[in-house]
């Protein structure tokens, strides 16, 4: 390379000609080679950075969906009556929401409850050029518009800098004055193979020296994702306290997930902005003696001494098939097949909830339950099976406070001390009889269900949840043990 650019002191050597000139196709033999004439202070090296933008997930679906306040102004400009309650119907809570706002910054109003501009040309103006924007990416920021770029940096996922450098090189006088008949190609081995050393090539072969004083490479080895660990642990200490596992399916009804719970058939909890309810299978039929008992516990509490809920109750909302928001939903199946076998037992494993994506909120996540039923077990026992757990997690300091859960009574928030300040990690309590009764369980049965994520947040130090599923291999690596 240096025998090339003393062939024309002046010129300034681009990456294309070096590798055209030296008959080179790796860019990083050519961008090595001028590394190391730098370094021997016979080349000086100009760089030149570009800053490119381009579309991020966010855009890239904009650019085929149309973008959000697009969407809505369509909708908004073809509906007779736009207003606030239908806008909720006809798009998702997650677009209603933030979409309203986008809106309101470009000059739509709700007035009276409807949707109202204050000047259509101008808001379709806007979209449109906004839409235009991000059609004309990738480009230089140079030749974009600040205030577009501005805009779509402060919506969280829509565009990206991509940088690029470009590099050159010009033999400077100390490289002029090195000696053309010092400057020979060789070829020299930088690896010893198993191959090399085989034959006798290796006698004759001029090797490149290396410095054996040099710290090596820390070789990289295999580990388990700290969720994968924390899973781990969290199982062994189950196991550890006489505690059997429970896998089950993730497919489940509305009546074993909910009705079986004594949760309310018009309760928040069951609306489709929570759960998510699936077209295939939609409908899985279950017995009409369980239905039975359940309808009346839910109209007027059975036999159990309760006044239920009252109303109606319908069998198909229980035969709707959904994908289930709780592990209780498989605890309480277990036990109405085992009503009178005293049990303890634990599963950690996902659930599903229609949440929108947070730093605290997943719409799949991983719960931690467990269960005893036993005759004489009370609530003693519980707060001192919680407490042992913990202290075996490494959390000695753990206090327990009156809760509402609709399917426990009494009910308790389990909280542990973490860096001097109390936090809540769960749910416990001791099923009703609403609960346990139909099935013809007599003995008590202890809960308690805690996310499995906040857990892992809390033993790994981290304030937002997504960073859990981020595939950044340094991250992981720095990880501790679990």
């Amino acid at each position: 390379m240096l025998k090339l650019m003393q062939s024309d002191t002046s010129k300034k050597w681009s990456l294309e000609e070096i590798l055209s000139s030296c008959n080179w196709s790796d860019q990083a033999v050519a961008v090595g080679a001028g590394l190391g004439l730098s370094n021997a202070g016979v080349v000086d090296i100009e760089e030149s950075v570009k800053t490119t933008i381009r579309l991020s997930a966010q855009g890239i679906s904009a650019t085929e969906n149309g973008l959000l306040e697009a969407r809505l102004w369509s909708w908004i400009s073809n509906t007779d009556a736009a207003d606030m309650a239908s806008l909720q119907q006809s798009f998702e809570r997650h677009e209603a929401g933030p979409g309203v706002g986008l809106l309101k910054r470009i000059g739509v109003q709700l007035v009276g409850g409807k949707f109202v501009a204050d000047d259509k040309i101008q808001v379709e103006e806007i979209i449109s050029q906004r839409a235009s924007f991000l059609t004309s990416l990738p480009d230089v920021v140079e030749n974009l518009d600040p205030e577009m770029v501005e805009h779509f940096r402060g919506r969280k996922g829509f565009i990206e800098n991509q940088e690029s450098t470009t590099r050159s090189w010009k033999i400077n006088q100390s490289g002029i004055s090195v000696d053309p008949n010092l400057l020979v190609e060789k070829e020299m081995v930088t690896e010893i193979t198993p191959e090399l050393l085989q034959s006798d090539n290796w006698r004759d072969a001029e090797f490149r020296s290396f410095d054996v004083t040099l710290e090596s490479a820390t070789p990289r080895t295999g580990r388990s994702h700290p969720m994968q660990a924390l899973i781990e642990r969290i199982r062994n200490i189950f196991l550890e306290m006489g505690f059997s596992e429970l896998v089950e399916d993730y497919v489940q009804t509305a009546g074993w997930n909910m009705d079986a719970l004594f949760i309310p058939q018009d309760h928040p909890a069951r609306e489709m902005q929570d759960t998510f309810y699936l077209d295939n299978p939609e409908k899985m039929e279950l017995p009409d003696d369980v239905m039975s008992l359940w309808s009346g516990i839910h109209k007027h509490g059975g036999d159990t001494g309760s006044v239920g809920w009252g109303g109606d109750f319908s069998k198909e909302t229980s035969q709707k098939g959904l994908l289930r928001t709780h592990t209780t939903v498989n605890t309480i199946q277990y036990l109405a097949d085992n009503p009178s076998k005293p049990c303890r037992m634990f599963t950690v494993d996902r659930v599903f909830r229609k949440e929108a994506i947070d730093r605290t909120h997943l719409p799949e996540f991983h719960q931690i339950e467990g269960i005893i039923m036993e005759e004489g077990a009370n609530l003693q026992m519980l707060v001192t099976t919680l407490k042992t757990f913990y202290h075996k997690m490494g959390y000695p300091e753990v206090r327990v406070r009156p809760a509402y859960f609709p399917y426990t009574e009494p009910s308790l928030e389990i909280e542990v001390k973490w860096r001097g300040k109390w936090l809540e990690l769960g749910g416990a309590g001791i099923f009703r009889p609403e609960v346990t009764e139909p099935l013809g369980i007599s003995s008590p049965v202890l809960a308690w269900g805690m996310g499995l994520e906040r857990l892992a947040m809390l033993v790994l130090g981290l304030d937002d949840i997504r960073q859990l599923y981020i595939s950044d291999l340094e991250w992981l690596r720095n990880q501790p043990i679990i």
